[in-house]
């Protein structure tokens, strides 16, 4: 396995070998994956830095930006790939996400025009996606598996059953009778149309936002599948809360620009069921592709809203209640609403009697999750001086955290023009800004801080300590805990952030946002 400067060294090489001098290279905050990206400012441009072990998940990914690509889908374009396929190149997307916008919204109490329309505009991308997109893909490269089967869908049950259903003594059901449900779901659920692209984890945190259009990253889970499978998991995304009046307006949206997408685009929907395409024939309806399309869409959509909603559970029991993660625990109860409420509201053509008990004790869950209490996360960022106050007393009585030395690196306190400013004035800003040692520190700590904070808040800890100190406290320890600071409230504004320069008692608070 390679070492954090080896993959930085494999990075530099292969955006050499693109005719660009790499200036700085950044670790990027973890996601939920085992991938590491890393953000490259080189003479030209940003680019990213993808490292990954997960070879056929790579050449999945390869497979999929290249033919999106060269069908004018907007997507990251791979630039180069390492010989052992582990490391590769991507253009820069920038930071901006569906999610950030939605955050936004629900701060404000409302959805507002702008991210609506973003929203439109993303189901517009999403049509292309599940048919342009869909032509001329090669599925033998998708990763894990090819198609949307029944062992996915039974895959998704039983993380529901497993994950999160059998971690509740307060439920009870027959396990018999809930897997016959389950087999009469999925058989329902695959005679929908499949002949399209499926994204699979298509969420508003996958969909960058770049001039105000909507960009798409990690879609090398996708498969061949069905229509309903990704616009419900982008608008019954639990934790963008939707409401439910505008969600329907969406659907709709999405249903009329569907249906106005010329035939030539669809092949004719064969509907497994030949004795109701008999009956309509008797109606007298005149079907043409786009309306067995949309026709089909809406018999099957409320199946997959089902689906979806019992994954998501299950996603929570596993990350909340198994892998002990408070922040997932905090959202069972509104994928507990979205549950419930789907199913006042949408009705399938057959009883799922034993699926329907279950859910219908799902109150005792909510008051349950309701109770517990959301817990911000606080990073105290210190500087301080090693000669006059020694290393900070950690007050949240926790111990542990981040003690930096800066003393090894360039000390502007040696120069007589610096000797009345601080860490925060422009100048020294600007003379440490121009030492390649203290980029390469500043990446380091970010690396193990980011790191930590990560873990910190998968596990509900609730205090960090980040200490930095330099002889007087006055210029580089100043410098680094602002610098340091101010990156983590910008990129986990989940967190409280206090920021302390001890030696020249000032303090700066950076509340959750």
């Amino acid at each position: 396995m390679l070492t954090l400067e080896e993959i930085k060294k494999t990075i530099a090489e292969l955006i050499e070998n693109l005719g660009e001098k790499v200036l700085e290279t950044v670790a990027m905050p973890s996601s939920g994956s085992s991938r590491r990206y890393f953000r490259v400012k080189t003479d030209k441009r940003y680019l990213i830095g993808a490292h990954n072990l997960n070879i056929e998940e790579n050449d999945a990914f390869f497979s999929f930006s290249k033919h999106f690509h060269e069908c004018g889908l907007p997507v990251p374009e791979v630039l180069v790939v390492s010989p052992s396929k582990e490391i590769y190149i991507q253009t820069d997307l920038g930071d901006d996400t569906l999610f950030n916008h939605v955050e936004n919204c629900l701060k404000n109490g409302k959805y507002d025009e702008e991210t609506i329309v973003l929203y439109k505009k993303t189901l517009d991308k999403l049509i292309d996606f599940q048919t342009i997109g869909h032509k001329g893909l090669d599925y033998s490269k998708a990763f894990p598996t090819a198609e949307f089967d029944e062992m996915s869908i039974m895959d998704d049950l039983n993380y529901f059953k497993y994950c999160f259903l059998k971690e509740h003594e307060e439920i009870s059901f027959n396990e018999t009778r809930l897997d016959a449900d389950f087999q009469r779901l999925a058989q329902y659920i695959l005679e929908a149309p499949s002949d399209f692209f499926m994204y699979r984890d298509f969420q508003s945190r996958n969909i960058m936002i770049v001039d105000n259009e909507p960009y798409f990253i990690d879609y090398q889970g996708g498969r061949k599948g069905p229509l309903q499978y990704d616009v419900v998991s982008l608008l019954y995304q639990v934790k963008a809360r939707i409401p439910e009046e505008l969600r329907a307006q969406l659907i709709d949206y999405y249903k009329n620009r569907l249906a106005e997408i010329s035939p030539l685009r669809f092949a004719p929907v064969e509907m497994t069921n030949e004795k109701n395409r008999h009956s309509e024939r008797l109606k007298g309806v005149e079907e043409s592709p786009a309306h067995d399309l949309i026709e089909s869409f809406d018999k099957y959509f409320p199946a997959f809203v089902l689906l979806r909603l019992l994954q998501v559970l299950g996603a929570y029991g596993f990350r909340g209640l198994i892998q002990k993660k408070l922040h997932f625990m905090q959202s069972i109860p509104y994928a507990i609403r979205e549950i419930m409420i789907a199913c006042e509201i949408w009705s399938l053509p057959f009883e799922l009697p034993e699926l329907q008990a279950v859910i219908k004790q799902f109150g005792v869950l909510l008051k349950k999750y309701e109770q517990i209490e959301p817990e911000r996360l606080t990073i105290i960022v210190n500087s301080f001086s090693f000669k006059n106050g020694g290393v900070p007393y950690d007050k949240s009585g926790n111990g542990g955290g981040f003690v930096f030395d800066c003393r090894a690196l360039p000390n502007p306190g040696r120069y007589s023009e610096f000797k009345k400013s601080t860490g925060e004035d422009a100048d020294v800003i600007e003379f440490l800004d121009d030492k390649p040692d203290v980029h390469y520190f500043l990446q380091n700590v970010q690396m193990l801080v980011f790191q930590s904070i990560d873990n910190y808040l998968e596990r509900g800890f609730k205090n960090l300590q980040v200490n930095f100190g330099c002889t007087g406290g006055q210029h580089r320890s100043v410098f680094f805990a602002q610098k340091v600071g101010e990156m983590i409230h910008e990129n986990y504004p989940m967190v409280n952030v206090e920021i302390n320069h001890l030696a020249q008692h000032k303090s700066h608070v950076y509340e959750a946002r």
